[in-house]
């Protein structure tokens, strides 16, 4: 059923079309009927239309000269007062022209350049723009805001200053530059490890990594400091001690728009804890299946940890679909997938895209109308350089490799990460970028999935991922009816070097023999007597001391 007419004309001696042909571009996607009367269109044509059809939207453009523009405007409105039919008025026009306009008081809404998709987006949808700061305006929950802002993807940031005062001074400018969905608070390690236990607390290490918080209060005014602006969500990393415990207070503090926790990690294996393994990862498990009944969505922060540490292609693949079974596993109904790309970060653009490709096929092969996945991308932290100037061109060109993958949530990573942590200054440009590169590339973007060095290397990918977790299923089917979603089978794969990562520091626990390179811009298991790349075949042979006789 249509929404009503939104007719569209650039007026008088202006013969720009692109900013109003684009507006009813997106009136037509969201159920609106359109006309467009084209170029250079008279004043006296707008109204004969208006008068004709009665279109519910009227938007016109003009990017010329400002006072010219402002003659034209003072035709409108001298001639439009005696139209019985009176549509909304929408203007479009480069900043200069706007600013005049506005000043004549005419139009109900003025779109001035500095306005992105998601703009108009809303404004067809709810008939507000977005810079009312009105709360409700903008969904408070995840799967609510990502269909908001359909088809534009949602921005996260991670943001946690060493400074209470100016990491919450910064959420609320950060939310007041409405260039950002989702700040992602950075916690300090002693508020990860100690919220619970302050008297554990290092003093030395307050603000290591982030935000140091010491009560339930210290979470409510960060939350209360986003009350502004686009009203950006919040959500927090979860601890590496108590974890239920702290994912009680992440809900009832911040309304934590989704945990993120590794299978994995914070734990003896990286330093981040001093769980054991198979402990973490039962904690892991618990956290899922508490989030997944109050149905928040969970992220499993897994298969990017392989690969920071120059894991091989391989692992990091099949490390998505462990990850996404063991969510859906403990109950998680809506999964955030996340790709982070340029780790290693020597690997080439199209090898990179096509790891991602074959992580998605596995990790989307586990969805159905009770597990939801939505895709989020990320540039990699090593990627960027430390020349910043430098790093805002890779962080650009990451973002159009992103979204050949058509992500629901980018994962900005401020330009000055190989530096410092970003400051809310940072953030904001790095959002501005990265907006910038997704409203270029959303539609008719090159295809880049296709080329086929890439397809071959994304069935290459598939296969040996799938070769590998058939061992591990094979491997442990008698001691476990369901290995891949059994913490103690994932844990011992580890300490035997069936999954490993050369970074992983090998004591008589983690037994791990994997040595990799990047070659041919992929990430390979290699074996350094040789010179040669091998494959899980072999790997898995010469690992465990045994021939594998049978295809798995």
């Amino acid at each position: 059923m249509s929404k009503g007419l939104v007719i569209g004309a650039s007026i008088g001696n202006c013969v720009h079309v692109a900013g109003a042909a684009h507006f009813l571009n997106l009136a037509e996607d969201e159920g609106y009927e359109t006309l467009y009367l084209g170029p250079a269109v008279s004043v006296d044509i707008v109204l004969e239309n208006i008068e004709e059809k009665k279109p519910t939207m009227v938007t016109l453009g003009y990017r010329l000269t400002p006072e010219n523009g402002v003659t034209i405007v003072r035709e409108l409105i001298q001639k439009s007062s005696k139209l019985t039919h009176k549509p909304t008025w929408i203007f479009g026009g480069t900043a200069p022209v706007a600013e005049k306009v506005r000043e004549l008081g005419f139009f109900d809404v003025i779109f001035d350049g500095t306005d992105d998709i998601d703009d108009s987006i809303t404004f067809l949808r709810t008939g507000q723009l977005p810079d009312k700061s009105r709360a409700e305006l903008f969904a408070a929950d995840l799967v609510g805001r990502l269909a908001q802002k359909h088809p534009y993807p949602l921005l996260r940031h991670h943001f946690g200053l060493p400074s209470y005062e100016q990491t919450r001074k910064g959420i609320a400018e950060i939310a007041q530059s409405r260039v950002l969905d989702i700040i992602s608070l950075g916690i300090d390690q002693n508020t990860q490890q100690y919220f619970f236990k302050p008297e554990d607390r290092k003093p030395e290490m307050d603000g290591a990594g982030g935000v140091p918080i010491y009560d339930a209060k210290g979470f409510i005014k960060l939350k209360e400091a986003a009350q502004c602006g686009n009203f950006p969500l919040l959500r927090c990393y979860s601890g590496t001690a108590d974890v239920i415990p702290l994912a009680q207070v992440l809900n009832e503090t911040i309304a934590n728009a989704w945990c993120a926790v590794p299978l994995c990690w914070y734990n003896e294996l990286d330093g981040r804890g001093d769980r054991p393994l198979q402990e973490s990862m039962e904690e892991a498990q618990e956290l899922m299946a508490f989030h997944g009944k109050l149905g928040i969505p969970v992220e499993l922060n897994e298969p990017h940890h392989w690969g920071l540490r120059d894991s091989h292609d391989v692992v990091s693949v099949a490390a998505s679909y462990i990850s996404a079974y063991n969510a859906k596993k403990f109950g998680v109904r809506d999964y955030i997938a996340q790709y982070m790309f340029n780790v290693p970060n020597s690997m080439s653009f199209s090898m990179d895209l096509a790891k991602v490709m074959a992580q998605i096929e596995l990790t989307e092969s586990l969805a159905d109308k009770d597990f939801r996945v939505y895709r989020q991308t990320r540039a990699g932290l090593p990627f960027l350089s430390g020349d910043e100037a430098i790093a805002k061109g890779q962080l650009a060109a990451s973002t159009a490799l992103q979204m050949n993958v058509r992500p629901h949530i980018i994962h900005v990573v401020g330009y000055s990460e190989a530096l410092h942590a970003a400051t809310p200054e940072v953030i904001i440009e790095s959002c501005k970028i990265v907006r910038g590169v997704a409203r270029s590339t959303l539609s008719g973007n090159a295809e880049a999935m296709y080329d086929p060095k890439v397809i071959r290397r994304w069935d290459e990918l598939l296969s040996e991922a799938n070769y590998l977790l058939d061992f591990i299923k094979n491997e442990y089917s008698g001691v476990s009816n369901d290995p891949i979603g059994d913490a103690a089978v994932i844990s011992d794969c580890i300490k035997r070097g069936i999954m490993d990562a050369p970074h992983i520091v090998k004591t008589g626990q983690f037994r791990g023999t994997l040595q990799t390179r990047v070659k041919d811009g992929k990430c390979l298991a290699w074996d350094s007597k040789t010179g040669r790349a091998i494959n899980e075949k072999t790997r898995l042979e010469k690992l465990t001391g045994k021939a594998i006789r049978v295809a798995l």
